[in-house]
């Protein structure tokens, strides 16, 4: 991720990452420094797996943090949009013929989740969405295949 990229996230997906940030700088920081406090009180560390695991685990943390910042840092947090077309935000029923229907929330790459129906407006299905409108037929070329599905409403 560029440090200079836009990132798209609902405004439900903006909190999740804060509370995520939140937790790690004010709990998780803490409960790593008491086990390197107390890894070190043990003694030689160039054997003390607690250390070097205990420091594996905080590069990890900040990393995490750091990444946390930056998506938050550039963060574009979308509106619902009274538009008929679908774009990022939209929440889009679609139905390939003889299949259930299926819904997808639009999102950015950050907040995509395909298995609790949020697909980035980057995937092949996102994208070949976008602009279209209810009662759409839609070609969507996937490494599977093309699809067609029918758009049956966006909200």
């Amino acid at each position: 991720m560029g440090t200079d990229s836009k990132q798209y996230l609902t405004p439900e997906g903006r909190a999740r990452l804060q509370d995520e940030l939140t937790e790690l700088t004010s709990v998780r920081r803490k409960e790593i420094a008491e086990a390197l406090k107390r890894a070190i009180e043990e003694g030689d560390l160039s054997e003390n797996f607690g250390y070097s695991e205990t420091k594996r685990q905080q590069a990890m943390l900040e990393g995490r943090i750091q990444e946390l910042q930056t998506l938050l840092a550039n963060a574009v947090v979308l509106e619902a949009s009274s538009s008929s077309s679908a774009g990022l935000g939209s929440t889009v029923q679609i139905q390939e013929a003889g299949q259930p229907v299926e819904t997808y929330q639009i999102v950015g790459p950050a907040e995509a989740s395909p298995r609790l129906g949020r697909i980035s407006h980057e995937s092949p299905l996102g994208h070949s969405l976008l602009g279209h409108h209810a009662g759409d037929n839609v070609e969507i070329q996937t490494p599977g295949g093309t699809r067609r599905i029918t758009i049956i409403s966006i909200g």
